[in-house]
């Protein structure tokens, strides 16, 4: 039975989109089947992941929610194996007005998920910057959620609603519904701003704040215009090393959680595509 994850800050920039994509790229790395739901009608978690806008044009996460299509048509395969998508368009910006009227809305895309449910190990919804129907429907389906929060100034902004909507969704809509811990990103060492609010945060939310913190790399930056998770794009960075990191320790927790002996983990990717195999040896 898979989990379901959302990534969601209201505010926009903190690298939601990046991790939402190379996280889900290297829990497949780790041979768990994932997929990623694209919840946000700019489509960047879609193309980014290597899909073309014209192939999902007539099928994809807005056809599923609203009815058209079953949830199983809306799901395309990527380079790498265990890594699959369900992307969006501007078509979903529609979505939310059409929803208005409709009987228990907030279930939407919880119930269009259902048939999938056994298919695989991870879903990770990117949800889009702000907290309106689309959102609260993702915080509905899932079980819990990761909030990248970027290692600046105004790191806090936010927050402290998105705290709340969650509190709500859980308190009306969703009993199950926790928060999985809050991801550190865009961190510069060199900065001592970076280190005073990553200390900081650490203080406040405790064990709820992953170990793992992404860093500011070039790398993780290019490898959205070419349309490859970090891990495809350039293995050895820093960037693809930390989210590696961060799907290990999110496996762990679960793991922790439920009390079961499994092997230790084995970060190979024997059915890479060709072409990337040199990068990963």
């Amino acid at each position: 039975m898979a989990k379901i994850i959302a990534i969601a800050n209201q505010k926009g920039g903190v690298g939601k989109t990046t991790t939402a994509i190379n996280l889900a790229a290297c829990l497949a790395v780790a041979e768990k089947k994932t997929l990623l739901i694209d919840l946000d009608p700019q489509g960047n978690a879609s193309v980014g992941s290597g899909l073309n806008k014209e192939d999902f044009e007539d099928r994809n996460i807005y056809h599923a929610i609203i009815g058209r299509k079953n949830i199983k048509e809306c799901i395309f395969n990527t380079e790498l194996p265990h890594f699959d998508v369900c992307p969006a368009d501007q078509n979903l910006i529609g979505a939310e007005i059409e929803l208005v009227s409709e009987f228990a809305r907030e279930h939407k895309l919880k119930s269009c998920l259902e048939p999938i449910m056994k298919d695989y190990d991870y879903v990770l919804i990117d949800c889009l910057p702000s907290l309106n129907v689309l959102a609260v429907n993702a915080l509905t389906a899932c079980k819990s959620v990761i909030v990248p929060l970027q290692t600046e100034y105004y790191a806090m902004e936010g927050l402290a609603q998105l705290l709340n909507t969650i509190r709500l969704v859980r308190s009306s809509l969703n009993p199950s519904l926790d928060l999985e811990g809050i991801l550190l990103t865009m961190f510069d060492s060199r900065t001592s701003l970076h280190k005073q609010v990553s200390t900081e945060v650490k203080e406040h939310f405790g064990d709820k704040v992953f170990e793992t913190i992404i860093p500011r790399n070039v790398k993780i930056s290019e490898s959205p215009s070419f349309g490859q998770p970090i891990i495809l794009y350039d293995i050895e960075s820093k960037g693809s090393q930390a989210y590696l990191s961060l799907a290990k320790e999110l496996i762990l927790r679960e793991r922790s959680q439920k009390e079961i002996d499994q092997p230790e983990l084995n970060f190979t990717v024997p059915e890479i595509p060709e072409e990337y195999r040199d990068q990963l040896q």
